[in-house]
Order: structure tokens, then sequence, then C-alpha cells
């Protein structure tokens, strides 16, 4: 038996790694099979539109220099529709068309240096003769020939805008966020492949050839986006136009991504019609979002008559930032965990050492760190020592607001540089703010971009509020009560699309955290609205986010409304029932009031004590990445004992013989995984095993490229899987990954630069079996023995697990959990993680990733700890001897040479 343990978590041992066996690609459209079946019909039309579209363009560029209006330089706006499947990059390869934002159902908008589109034009006469080369056109379905752009205008202008358009008025100031795409006509070539007959030198030549136009395109991409802040520099000035970021005089600043930046504008309603209506990269326009940090508290009570006087944190101890409103750093409760040194104040106007908590009447940023420090239940005795370090970035005033000067991307990456660049290297970010509005869909927002942009470039992980609604509201942001009076009941109106969770909530890269309710309460004619502890909050945003991802992953215990029993109902907030309310550190700078309380509720107190269970880890497992955090804390969410049984329930043959309450539980199952995720995250589950429950962890920084396999075996010992046995094993697996995202896409598998997802190993399917269903090997064409698939609740297609409409491979964390019996488990389980081509053609693409797996036996009826590390052991010695073995068989091959 192996030497003495503490329970740590156990190495996932990479047993195969090579080219993915990956499915074939979509079919073209029936669409474009039928202009292949007619093909002078077809550029016939393509003919005629794109000739009007050019002489149109042509005619509104004289007419603008003989009215002598700004000069706009570059391309022209395009709108296309083509086959969903095509790749994009064929209109930038064959007709010098950059593309500038992609939509739903193959549309396209893209810019055209060359206002007579000549090669394009080209192709689409050698078409109509089938010369060789010109098949793409049958893909490219339309040119929409719009002269008052109104499609154009509908897919780049935010719904308000566009209702607003008709009615802009030329002289009124507007306020805008515009994004702009700067992508370019350069590509990255394909690698070259060796050829037969290339030597050494050829071969090198070539290599080097290909190195230098990949490191061209880079420049070219570079060059552009400086080419495009000059040339808006150079339009607002034209209209006296103010440039938002330019901040004490700092050159041009903006959110910018690799593929984009956002730039905000104060301008006059003629430039801004003039800018949106001739800027050919032009793929967004909003208007400032409000942030939305309710406060629900309820009136202040007297200060307790002894408090702890806790002691600062170890010196390594892990740091949190809070990006919020400021803390009251002198604090008695959390004065000795705040790093008083780095704090900063980002909001513009104001003192950099301006960071106290001016939010009336207990704090906003106060409660945060509170919560991060002390959990769910805060000291009121003694002299404990405080955990972590906490260090205080303030970007909202004393309103809870956050001013328009002050963009939120550039909010959060000010204080990611300040903080992860700083001395202690901070990792995990708290960020219990978001705007006042459910977030858009069209494309990711530039706020939420920017969070995943950060993660991908720093090794960090944010923590973040999922976002709530308020008790009223006017539409199309309806509160909780107007939801009631309008028959909407809860939990049912958290469905709605307007209770979908608010920017920056949808980031791919954040944990987003939901609230759930402490349980039934009742005073006087007020009560609670869930009926059971763990029931969602009636205030508490849900999911899907973009792109249908699972939002909020996790959940935790944050209160509730209150409501009343009349209709319509009245509704508040929570903190007339103290119970019902989260304890929390409470700022005491508006007298009277107490160092703490239970008066106020709402998914930013969640998101805190997530952010408390990764510095946890990140204090247990110091030197592994941030990735690794977001895997084990939603690998140790579970949902709460009322919606576990309804998948009981489910996966019990009985279920089977009645269709109808199977088909009813179904339903209940996918709604709650919108209302609640993943469940509520577990400190202990997350950072130790215990007999009866076991992870094991990939370790340090993983990467796979596109189309490549991953293989991870955990060796499953007889003590398990002892035929006489019938124990339930719950099985889980976590996937949390990392790639660089590209705002202009909309598309999950094109946001990213590789786009990563799983599959296990079935029942009955040997090592072998699963290497060849997985690898694609030159020597190994055989078919496998398929076995039989786990009962796994989301799986890998929307309508093959228990949970039906969403699937657990749409997100950036990948989280799945089958109950299956020990006597029909295989001596080997295996994992794959597979790379997939995103919008990156570079070949040395990759994506981040860490990888979690667990084994619990649900009855406790034998330790299981044990065994698995035993076998895991005596697999990694089998593993170095072979390692050892190959490296030995090439030294000899190299003397034989």
């Amino acid at each position: 038996m192996p030497g003495t343990h503490n329970f740590e978590h156990l190495p996932l041992l990479l047993r195969f790694r090579g080219r993915a066996r990956l499915q074939g690609f979509g079919k073209p459209s029936p669409q474009t099979r039928a202009n292949n079946a007619a093909r002078a019909a077809h550029s016939n039309a393509l003919l005629a539109s794109a000739q009007s579209w050019s002489a149109g363009w042509q005619q509104r560029k004289a007419l603008r220099e003989e009215q002598e209006l700004p000069i706009i330089p570059g391309g022209v706006p395009i709108l296309l529709q083509v086959d969903p499947s095509l790749e994009l990059d064929v209109l930038r390869e064959k007709f010098s068309f950059e593309i500038v934002a992609e939509q739903e159902e193959g549309y396209v908008i893209v810019a055209s240096e060359d206002i007579e589109v000549a090669p394009f034009l080209a192709m689409v006469r050698a078409f109509a003769v089938q010369v060789r080369g010109s098949a793409k056109i049958a893909e490219v379905h339309r040119l929409l020939d719009d002269p008052q752009q109104t499609d154009r205008l509908s897919r780049i202008l935010s719904e308000r805008l566009l209702t607003e358009w008709p009615q802009i008025a030329d002289d009124q100031l507007y306020i805008v966020d515009i994004g702009i795409a700067c992508t370019g006509v350069s590509q990255i070539p394909k690698l070259p492949k060796k050829g037969k007959r290339d030597t050494d030198a050829t071969w090198a030549r070539k290599e080097l050839v290909w190195s230098q136009a990949r490191t061209d395109a880079y420049n070219a991409w570079d060059s552009i986006k400086e080419l495009r802040e000059t040339e808006i520099e150079e339009f607002a000035r034209s209209y006296g136009a103010e440039i938002l970021h330019l901040i004490d005089g700092a050159p041009f600043d903006s959110a910018v991504l690799p593929d984009s930046f956002t730039v905000r504008f104060r301008i006059v309603g003629r430039g801004l019609r003039d800018f949106i209506l001739n800027y050919a990269y032009i793929f967004e326009v909003v208007e400032p979002e409000d942030i939305a940090l309710p406060q629900r508290a309820a009136e202040a009570v007297p200060l307790p008559g002894n408090l702890a006087t806790p002691t600062a944190p170890e010196a390594d101890a892990p740091a949190v930032c809070v990006i919020d409103s400021g803390i009251q750093e002198g604090h008695v409760l959390i004065q000795p965990a705040i790093e008083q040194t780095s704090s900063r104040c980002f909001l513009p106007g104001k003192n950099v050492d301006d960071v106290g908590d001016f939010v009336a009447p207990g704090g906003h940023g106060t409660r945060v760190a509170g919560a991060i420090l002390y959990g769910e239940v805060v000291a009121k005795e003694g002299t404990p020592q405080l955990p972590f370090w906490i260090q205080n970035a303030r970007v909202l005033d004393e309103n809870n607001m956050m001013p328009v000067e002050l963009f939120p991307p550039k909010a959060v990456r000010a204080a990611v540089e300040r903080f992860h660049l700083g001395p202690r290297h901070t990792r995990i970010f708290n960020h219990s703010i978001n705007a006042n509005s459910y977030c858009r869909t069209r494309y990711m927002s530039a706020w939420a971009a920017e969070i995943d942009w950060l993660c991908f470039t720093h090794d960090v992980l944010f923590v973040q509020s999922a976002g709530n609604l308020t008790s009223s509201g006017p539409m199309p942001q309806p509160g909780v009560a107007d939801h009631l009076a309008a028959g909407r009941d809860y939990p049912a109106y958290l469905l709605e699309p307007s209770s979908r969770v608010a920017n920056p909530a949808q980031s791919l890269q954040a944990i987003t955290v939901g609230s759930v309710a402490y349980g039934s309460l009742q005073d006087g004619a007020w009560r609670t609205f869930a009926s059971e502890r763990g029931h969602p909050s009636a205030f508490s945003r849900s999911g899907f986010g973009i792109w249908g991802v699972i939002k909020p992953e996790v959940v935790e215990y944050a209160g509730d409304d209150l409501r009343t029993a009349n209709v319509p109902a009245d509704v508040q907030g929570g903190g007339l029932i103290p119970a019902g309310c989260p304890e929390l550190v409470r700022s005491t700078m508006f007298p009277p009031g107490p160092p703490f309380d239970r008066d106020d509720v709402g998914t930013s107190f969640a998101a805190p004590k997530v952010a408390r269970i990764a510095a946890m880890l990140q204090h247990v497992l110091p030197e592994e990445p941030a990735l690794l955090y977001r895997a084990l804390i939603v690998q140790s969410a579970r949902w709460p004992a009322w919606a576990d049984a309804l998948l009981v329930e489910l996966r019990h043959p009985d279920c089977r013989r009645n269709p109808q309450r199977r088909q009813q539980l179904l339903q209940q199952v996918s709604e709650i995984i919108r209302w609640i995720g993943y469940g509520v995250p577990d400190e202990t589950g997350a950072t130790v095993n215990t007999d009866f429950r076991t992870t094991f962890i990939t370790s340090g920084e993983k990467t796979v490229r596109a189309r490549e396999c991953h293989i991870y075996q955990v060796p499953i010992p007889p003590e398990l899987r002892g035929q006489a046995d019938e124990f339930d094993i719950r099985i889980e697996v976590t996937l949390s990954y990392v790639a660089q995202p590209r705002r202009t896409r909309r598309n999950l598998r094109r946001y990213l630069s590789t786009w990563v997802d799983w599959k296990s190993s079935n029942l009955g399917e040997g090592l072998n079996d699963f290497r060849v269903r997985a690898l694609r090997e030159d020597d190994n064409e055989d078919e496998p023995l398929p076995g039989s698939a786990l009962p796994w609740t989301l799986n890998e297609k929307s309508d093959w697990g228990l949970i039906r409409d969403t699937k657990r491979n749409c997100g950036t964390v990948q989280k799945d959990w089958a109950v299956v019996k020990s006597n029909s488990l295989p001596d080997q389980f295996c994992i794959a993680v597979v790379g997939h081509p995103g919008w990156s053609h570079d070949p040395d693409s990759a994506a981040r990733y860490a990888l979690a797996v667990s084994f619990e036996i649900m009855g406790q009826e034998i330790a299981i700890y044990d065994p698995l590390r035993t076998a895991v052991i005596e697999l990694q010695t089998q593993v170095e001897v072979e390692v050892e073995a190959e490296v030995e068989d090439e030294v000899e091959v190299q003397i034989d040479d």
C-alpha cells in the first residue's frame, strides 16, 4: 500500500496524443445545390444586384464630394447572404472582401475597397459558363442591394437605436459605443507540406517563406487598427465629436481585441448618422448601459455588544481583487486583510486614493469583501486569522454607477493590469457589477469580450454576478412585480428573455454566479417566493447566455425577494426577514448601523462566496492554473436536494413506463439548469477528497491544437467493480478551457481561435478500442468495439441526455455527470480532449485547458480513495517505464544510424 496521504487530488495520466478523428463537415445547403443547377440564372441575379449596388455607391461618393462632407476613407459596406457552411475566409481570398461581421442564417457584412467589386463580378461571370475555380459563387446566395441600408442597420444597431433611428435629431448629442472591425484582407497562409522531392534546403526555404508571411499578416492587422483609429479621430474632429477615452490627453484608447476595437463617442445626430451609414467597418452600435446594483437593505439595527478582532492573513496568502464601489478599508472586521498600498480609484475626476465605499446606507464593495473573507457566517468573537488579502479597485461612484467617461472594458483591463501584473500577481477578481438589462445575444459585448480576452492573455479568473431583476421596472426591463401582474408566475418568469443574465455575465471565461434562497420564510403579510431551501431567488437572472451557453454556471445562497398574497402582489427586497438574507459585513460610514447584518440580498453577494472557494483553491494548489480552479468549482457543484430528487426519479427504470410523467420531468430539469446551472459549489468538495469521493486532475498548463486529441486514462481497481456488488457510482467530468476570442463572430465556434470538447469511453469499451475511436492513426483504421454509452445527464447533443435544449459542449466550461452501477464499470475509464478549428488558421494556435474527473460511491458502502490512489500510482509507474523504454529505443536507433 502506498504511503500516507491527506486526501489530495490524484493525477490524471495522459496516455496518448495524436491527430483527432473528427466528424465530417456540413453538406451544402439546398440553395447552394439549386444555384449549381441553375448557374446562368444565379449569375444574372448576382450581377444585377452587384452592379446596381456599385452604381449607387459611386453616386453617393460623388454627392458627398459635391456637398463637401467630411471624407470617410476606406471601403464600402456590403451585406451578403452565404451558405452557412461556407468558410468565410473564402470571401477574403477570392474577392478581397474584408469580413466585418458574421450574422445568423448565413448573413455576412463585408467591406470592399474596390467600389466596382471587379474580382467578384469576374467570378460571377465565370460561374455562368462553368469556368474552373468559380464554384464558390454557388455558396454566395445573395448580395443585398439596399440603398437605404435598412437590412444592414437592423443588424448593427441596438434595438433602442434602431427604433430611434428615423427620429435622430441633427443637433442632439448622443453617446454611443461603436464596434469597429480591423481584420483586413491579409491572412495566414496554410502551412506547407513537405514533398517527397524536397531537400532539407528547399524545405527550410518553404518554412521561412511561410513564417515571414505569417509575421506579415500579424503586422498588417496591427497597422490596420492604427489606421482606423486615426481615421476615426479625424472624422470626430470634423463634427466636433468627443472620443470619451481621450482621458488626460492620453493617446487614443479603446477596448481592443485582435479583430476589432470599440470606441465610445459623444457626437451630434447628423455626425452619428453620417458615420454609421458610410463607414464600412462598423459591426455594432449600442448605447451605454447603466449599472444595476439595487440596494435592498432594511432599516439599521443597534450595534452588537462584542466583535471579533481578526488578524492579518499569512504574508503569502492568496489575494482577491474586488472591482466594485470601493471598500471601507478601516472596518474592524476586514481592515487587517486590506492591502492598502495597492488600492486604486479608477473613476475619472477623482484622486487615485479616493477608494472608500460611499454607497449608502451599508456599502456595496465592503459587503462583497466581507463575504470573500467570512463566507456564510461573520466571526462574532475571538481573533480569527483572515484567510486572504483583499485588493480594492474602485470603479463605481457613491450612487453605485459607472460614469460614461469610464468605459467598462477599460476599467476591468486597468484593474487586471494593476493587480495581476503587480507584486502579488493576483489571479482572482470578484466582479459583482452588471448592466441594468439582460445581455444582448447578437455579438459578445465589448465588456464580456474584454473579460474573455484578459482570461486568455493572463492566468486569471473572473467571478461574475449573474445580475438582479428589480422589484419593478419599465418595459422592456420588467421587474418581479411586473411579471406577476402580467400573469407570469415564479419561477417561470425567470425563463423570459428579459430575465436573461445581465452584461457581462454572458462572458464565456467568467464563472457566473446566480442566487438561491434560504427557504420558505414569513413575517406577517410578507413571505419569501421560495417554498424550499435552494429554490432560485426571485431576483436572480437566469440562462441561457449567448449562444445557448449554460449561465449561471453555479449559484450560492444570497437571499430572496418578498411578496404578499394579494393580487397583484406587492414585492420588495428581502431585508424585512433577516433569516432570508445572507449575513454580510456592513459599512459603518453612514451611522446608525451595525458592522454586520442580515439586511440585503442580491447576486452581488453570491459571487464573492464563490470567489472565496477560488481563493481557497489557490491556497491549496498555488502552482496550478486558474482554469483548474474554475473546473474544480464547477466539479464540486451539486443541485439542491429538491432538484436532484427529480433527476433521481427520472433515472429510475419505472419512469420509462410512465411517458407522461417522464415528459414532465424532462421539462422540469431542463428549466432548472437555466435557473441554477450546475448547482451550489462546495469548498470541501473542491479542495479535498474523502474515502468515498475521489477527484483526478491535470496539472500545469495543458494546450491542445486544432485537430489534436489527448487521451487520459483512469484505472478502475477490482474493488470498485466486483460483479457481486451493485453500488451506485457517480462519475463527473469537467473541462475548463480558454482560447483567443474574436468579437465580430456570431457563433461560439468562430468566436474562439480553437474550440475544445471532450468525450469518454463507453461501458464495455477497452482502452485500445477507445483509442481507435478517438485518434486517426495511419496504422490503425480498425472498427472499434463500441460498448454502451454512459447515461450522461447532458451529453453531446441537446436531445441525448436527461436535460434537454442544451448540451455539455456549448461553453468553455463543460461538465457532465452520470450514475452507473459499480459492477458495470470498465477496468479503464478514458477521456479524450479534442481540439477543433475556430477562426484561426495559424497552426500554432492552441487552447489551454484543465480537466477534472471524479468518482463517488453514493451510498458510501465501501471506501474508494485508497484503491483508486493505489491503482493510479501503479499505472504512473508503468507509464514511466514505457517512456524510458521508448527513449532507449530512440537512442539505439540513433547509434545504429
